[in-house]
Formats: structure tokens, C-alpha cells, sequence
């Protein structure tokens, strides 16, 4: 797969097939932090330590396939424009601190998108494997393999107390961050997030928006993943993870049910008004977007809904955001003229639906 199909596909590949419990876990993610024994870190690296490290990646890995992740492609940040990084960063390919770490960092990644490998971001490696769904010890499983894989050819900064080697203190250990991308409009609704943050995060979790560490929590869309990295095993901390996540499930399910039997038509209405603006508006801003898909998202798990697909809707998550909608649109928005084309694409994609 070429960058031009990584930016034109606004929905990877991996993402439209079923997953468990995908009414409300949208995806799994495992990330794994490494650097390289003997090389500087990133962040205090000369320039020609890192391009040595990238020239290696490139070197051994590009084009390269392990099982059903194949055709590793490189990407290197210094070639790529503003609005490609940020369609980059909308797709969850890459985080917001690579397209800041200049022409010497990457991502390898492969063809059906599942596996993103950043090069030279804070830490020399940052692998991220994603899974729909609710699947963190198939996500796991895989992860280590690939983690396997790269160690064939490389040796990792680790200590025999400490564990693997980290720029930021609270990646050591495991090195592992293990997040759960969740839909919870009901729990929202109810207003019992507000609660239930403060709770997640005196278990050594942390709930955040869909885009990590400092995002915003927009259409109901929460990430929840450990903060704990050392003192525990990766099963330990999956297992910690996975315990709370399906809390969350079952207090998410309750809160639809009871509002379907305490408010059924208030609830019905609201969903079929968020569906009659997205279908008719000719601007609607971002989180306005987003709170409307949520809402329709909702009413297709909830039954309301018949003639729209999830897959729609998880296509409009990424295709009515800044970044792709410049792209789409081939030159730069202003904001009013980004809610006039995210409201004309929304129109279009429920009309291909409704046919």
C-alpha cells in the first residue's frame, strides 16, 4: 500500500471487520516502547544517531512481512506536509509527538494498517498493534511476536531490575501501554462518568479522548489504558485492564437499558434529531459532528436505526476530521469552510447509505 492509499482510505483495513463486544469496544490497541542498546535515545541524540537508526529500519524492514501484516511501508515525517501528518495522526497511525520529532523520525506500517511502527518518537521504537473490538490477549499474543521479530535483528535497552529502558520514567518496566477505545454515550447521558473517572484512575488506569494524552473526550469516545509499567507483567496488567473494561461494559449496557424503559421516547427522539441534522446540515462544526454520530451510533446498536452501518460511521469518525478534510478537498480549509465540507460530506456518505 502506498501514502496515497494510507491518506485516501479514511477507514483502515483491519477496522471493518467484527470484533467482540463492538457495540461498545470500538478497538484494542497494545504499544510497546523499546530503544536500542549501546545508541543514544531520541531525545538527547545527535541527528546522525538517529538517521542511523532510521537508515537501519529502512534497510531491514521495509517491504517486509511478518504473518498477516505485510508489505511494511516507511514514512518518513520530513517528506510529508502538514495536513498529511495530521491525516496520519487522525487514523491513529502515528501520534501527535512524531510529526514534531523532524526529518529523522518515521513509521513503518503496514498494508492493512494494523501495525504501526514509530521510529525515533520519544523512544527509538514505539510498535502499536491494533485489534477491533474487545481482544487485548489476542492483541498481546501478537504483540510479542512482532516485538520478537524486531529483537532478532536488534538489541534492547533493558535492565535486569528495572525491565526495558525508557526516555520518560513511567514506560519502564514493561514498557507497555495496553488501551481500550470504548463508546459509553449512556454512561454520559446518565452523567455516572463523572464518578467513574475519579474511580479508573485510583486503579492505576487512566481514562482519555480518542486521540491519548490530552485529547478530548468528543462523541462519548473514551480511551482507557494502564499508567503502571514497572513492578507488574504485561498478563498483569492486561488482566487489571480487562477487569475494569468489562465493568464498564456492563455498567454501560444497564445505563441503555434503563434509559430505553425510564425515557424510551425522549431517547428515540434525540437519536432520529441527530440523525435528521447530520442528513440535512449544511455546516455542523466538529464536536457537533461528533456528538451526532455518537448519538447515531446509538440508535443503530439500540435498533432505532436499520438503514445505516457502523462501518458509515466509523468511516465519518475520521473523514469528517480537520486534517482529512483538507486532504479530501485538496488545499487548506478555514475552519467555516471545513464545517461547510464536513457538513456536505456527512449528506453525502447517508445518502449512498439510504440507497
Amino acid at each position: 500500500m502506498s501514502l496515497q492509499q494510507f491518506m485516501n482510505e479514511a477507514i483502515s483495513p483491519w477496522l471493518k471487520q467484527e470484533g467482540p463486544d463492538n457495540d461498545i469496544v470500538l478497538s484494542t490497541r497494545i504499544r510497546l516502547a523499546r530503544n536500542l542498546d549501546q545508541v543514544p535515545f531520541p531525545i538527547v541524540s545527535e541527528e546522525e544517531d538517529l538517521e542511523k537508526v532510521l537508515e537501519f529500519f529502512k534497510e531491514e524492514y521495509e517491504s517486509e512481512s511478518l504473518n498477516d501484516y505485510e508489505n511494511l511501508e516507511l514514512v518518513r515525517m520530513g517528506v510529508l506536509d502538514p495536513v498529511e501528518k495530521r491525516v496520519l495522526v487522525e487514523k491513529h497511525l502515528i501520534s501527535p509527538h512524531l510529526t514534531e520529532r523532524g526529518q529523522h523520525s518515521a513509521a513503518l506500517i503496514s498494508q492493512n494498517e494494523q501495525v504501526s511502527i514509530m521510529i525515533n518518537e520519544e523512544d527509538h521504537i514505539r510498535m502499536q498493534l491494533y485489534f477491533p473490538g474487545f481482544q487485548l490477549e489476542k492483541a498481546l499474543q501478537e504483540a510479542f511476536i512482532i516485538d520478537d521479530w524486531l529483537e532478532d535483528k536488534l538489541d534492547f535497552a533493558f535492565d535486569e531490575t528495572r525491565g526495558y529502558l525508557t526516555s520518560c520514567p513511567t514506560n519502564v518496566g514493561t514498557g507497555m501501554r495496553a488501551s481500550v477505545m470504548m463508546h459509553l454515550p449512556a454512561l454520559v447521558m446518565t452523567q455516572q462518568m463523572n464518578r467513574i473517572v475519579p474511580a479508573i484512575n485510583q486503579l492505576g488506569l487512566v481514562v482519555r479522548g480518542i486521540y491519548g494524552e490530552g485529547s478530548e473526550a468528543v462523541g462519548n469516545i473514551f480511551q482507557i489504558s494502564n499508567q503502571i509499567t514497572l513492578g507488574k507483567s504485561e498478563k498483569d496488567i492486561i488482566e487489571d485492564l480487562k477487569s475494569v473494561v468489562y465493568q464498564l461494559i456492563e455498567q454501560e449496557r444497564h445505563a441503555r437499558n434503563r434509559l430505553m424503559t425510564q425515557i424510551g421516547m425522549k431517547l428515540e427522539d434525540r437519536i432520529f434529531r441527530s440523525y435528521g441534522v447530520l442528513a440535512n446540515s449544511r455546516i455542523i462544526e466538529s464536536k457537533e459532528s461528533a456528538n451526532c454520530l455518537s448519538d447515531l451510533r446509538l440508535g443503530i446498536d439500540l435498533g432505532y436505526i436499520t438503514n445505516v452501518s457502523k462501518s458509515i460511521l466509523n468511516e465519518l469518525m475520521i473523514m469528517t476530521q480537520p486534517g482529512f478534510l483538507q486532504h479530501y478537498a485538496k488545499q487548506s480549509l478555514s475552519p467555516d469552510e471545513r464545517d461547510v465540507r464536513r457538513a456536505s460530506l456527512i449528506r453525502e456518505r447517508l445518502n449512498l447509505e439510504d440507497e
